[in-house]
């Protein structure tokens, strides 16, 4: 009883920063999506009050399965490219070193994935060019073209520069607006995980956490959440490696004594 008691007010805390964080709010009732109708509580003044028992359970269950994506390690790309989430998106996925898209969303990223790491590849052989010398022989022209090829290159792509292979997930901040994004992610069988609001249908989301999409201070809170769990499937996979070589190096110390004997 005691123990059911203590994981009632771990939730009840979860739900109180939830509300403070102005995760309830959801859009005029006017431009609701129907298909959001289970996730809504109630309404005030017009405007959809999201269920946040629902959310709470929605991020327990999203945060479980994304931390066992982390510790298998696959990547999680982070996609957001409405002003409020920019920064905290790139802020957050950094934290965990996972690739994100917070500027335009390139078309075929996901299904056209071979030309989007030749682009990634082009930033290195540019790089390279810089390093060994080759860069200094060109015309001024030449070098101004190549900077600023290489500035676009950065500014879209830079931060998926390490996602060598499809992600395991993506993690999406308005599905609305991220729509294409979605649909190649569908297209692929790629899981997807969202903040979705209640303008947004939520159908084609595979986790879905009702929330508000439009304030940093939600957006902030759910992705703390996201980011944690993430960190905990990474540090478990570290753990686990450490262990396998660890015991693997007294596998190894004892067949040398066997064979000393």
């Amino acid at each position: 009883m005691r123990k059911q008691n203590v994981n009632t007010f771990i939730k009840m805390a979860n739900i109180q920063e939830l509300l403070e964080s102005g995760v309830h709010f959801g859009h005029l009732t006017r431009k609701w999506n129907p298909n959001m109708a289970p996730y809504i509580y109630t309404e005030r003044n017009g405007v959809h009050i999201i269920d946040l028992y629902k959310t709470s359970a929605k991020i327990d269950e999203a945060t479980a399965a994304l931390q066992k994506i982390a510790n298998s390690g696959r990547k999680i790309l982070f996609v957001a490219t409405k002003k409020q989430a920019k920064d905290i998106v790139a802020e957050k996925a950094k934290s965990v070193n996972m690739p994100y898209i917070t500027e335009r969303w390139p078309g075929g990223m996901l299904t056209n994935f071979v030309t989007i790491r030749k682009a990634v590849k082009k930033m290195a052989s540019i790089d390279r060019m810089k390093q060994d010398g080759s860069f200094d022989a060109l015309s001024k022209r030449e070098k101004l073209q190549i900077n600023r090829q290489r500035e676009k290159l950065e500014k879209n792509l830079g931060s998926i520069s390490d996602m060598t292979r499809l992600p395991g997930a993506l993690f999406v901040i308005d599905v609305k607006k991220e729509h294409i994004a979605v649909a190649e992610a569908q297209k692929l069988n790629i899981p997807i995980f969202a903040m979705v609001d209640t303008n947004s249908d939520p159908r084609p989301i595979d986790f879905v956490i009702p929330a508000n999409d439009d304030a940093s201070k939600s957006i902030d809170k759910v992705l703390s959440y996201v980011t944690e769990s993430i960190s905990e499937g990474l540090a478990e996979r570290k753990a686990d490696k450490e262990k396998t070589k660890a015991d693997k190096d007294v596998d190894a110390t004892e067949v040398e004594a066997e064979e000393a004997k």
